[in-house]
């Protein structure tokens, strides 16, 4: 697959999906440095990306209903790419694939495909068991025959987000971020943990801690509550910034703690170390990835007390959501981990 002039990747969602196929489009740019690529994103999902240097945004608004698809199919204007990397295996992902023209059709492997997704495929990648998401996306450019692998996130933010998130740094301090909120209320640390871990960091490092969030109710809810807990004070801004200011923050703290979220891999994106909450999901297929060894990852335990049942017996990216899984995280393991990344820094 030399002779590629144009590429369109198809990742809609969430937002710590689309942070894992930043290394692909790198990957892409560099393999293929006349190419023009272009991606078919989410609305909310650009407001993280936007500005990424090389890359044609096409917003597709999943709330719009039949008007989305429509106006997706304007903005595509008959366009045919020499390839399209369809990197996402819901029904509605499956549907704004069958609009976009393209040569060559990459997805998944019949194993991991369902909803339709096969349809007008002529390339699949490689089923390899038991793989991170991020390595499951990187088989993608692997297909194309691309061998080397560029591990580059390269997001952007503006001077304003760097001077928002300035007033929130304390030089003389370990800055660290609780980000306590997951898309799935099960896959989260209980407020009470929360609260002992943010006094072991003021008690044992004098921390300066920072409570992110999103501004729906239960969050801005969930992070006043912990605040109300804490024996220190901490600078409470949930709902207050945006994902460029979330990312620009990110890379100016020491250490972020948060479960299997968004957030989690803004972190890791942004080279941060983040200690990554696993019991609903195991960190081996959707951790951090830049740190997984920061990982509190009780999956395996989750399966077998909760579920009954043996992990390898459990279908790789099934999540254990019953309450109380989180409950398993305890919290003198967090510190252990929160030891390691500031203990003697």
């Amino acid at each position: 697959m030399n002779d590629i002039k144009s590429i369109c990747i198809l990742r809609l969602s969430a937002i710590g999906d689309v942070t894992h196929v930043l290394p692909v489009v790198a990957t892409l740019q560099k393999a293929y440095p006349k190419a023009k690529i272009t991606w078919v994103i989410g609305k909310f999902e650009y407001k993280l990306l936007k500005g990424l240097k090389g890359v044609e945004f096409i917003l597709f608004d999943k709330k719009a209903g039949r008007k989305g698809y429509q106006q997706l199919k304007q903005q595509l204007d008959n366009r045919v790419f020499d390839v399209l990397l369809h990197m996402q295996i819901s029904f509605r992902a499956n549907r704004v694939a069958w609009k976009i023209k393209a040569k060559t059709r990459i997805g998944f492997d019949k194993k991991r495909a369902r909803e339709l997704h096969g349809f007008r495929l002529n390339k699949r990648i490689q089923a390899v068991e038991k793989q991170h998401v991020l390595d499951g996306f990187m088989e993608f450019v692997k297909v194309m025959g691309i061998t080397d692998l560029v591990f580059e996130w390269n997001i952007t933010t503006s001077n304003a987000d760097e001077e928002f998130v300035e007033q929130f740094i304390d030089a003389k301090k370990k800055n660290t971020i609780i980000s306590p909120c997951s898309s799935k209320k099960l896959r989260n640390w209980s407020n009470q943990n929360y609260a002992k871990a943010i006094d072991y960091l003021c008690e044992q490092y004098q921390a300066n801690v920072i409570l992110c969030g999103g501004s729906s109710e239960y969050e801005i809810q969930t992070a006043q509550e912990i605040e109300s807990l804490v024996n220190y004070p901490v600078t409470n801004i949930t709902g207050k910034d945006t994902l460029k200011q979330l990312y620009a923050l990110m890379k100016k703290v020491d250490l972020v703690i948060s479960p299997d979220s968004g957030p989690m891999h803004i972190a890791s994106s942004a080279r941060t170390p983040v200690i990554g909450l696993h019991a609903a999901t195991t960190a081996k297929r959707s951790g951090a990835y830049n740190y997984q060894e920061l990982a509190v990852d009780c999956f395996e335990q989750a399966a077998r007390e909760i579920l009954k049942i043996e992990p390898d017996k459990i279908r790789w990216g099934s999540q254990v959501l019953k309450e109380g899984v989180m409950d398993l995280v305890r919290v003198d393991r967090v510190k252990e981990k929160i030891d390691l990344v500031l203990g003697g820094v």
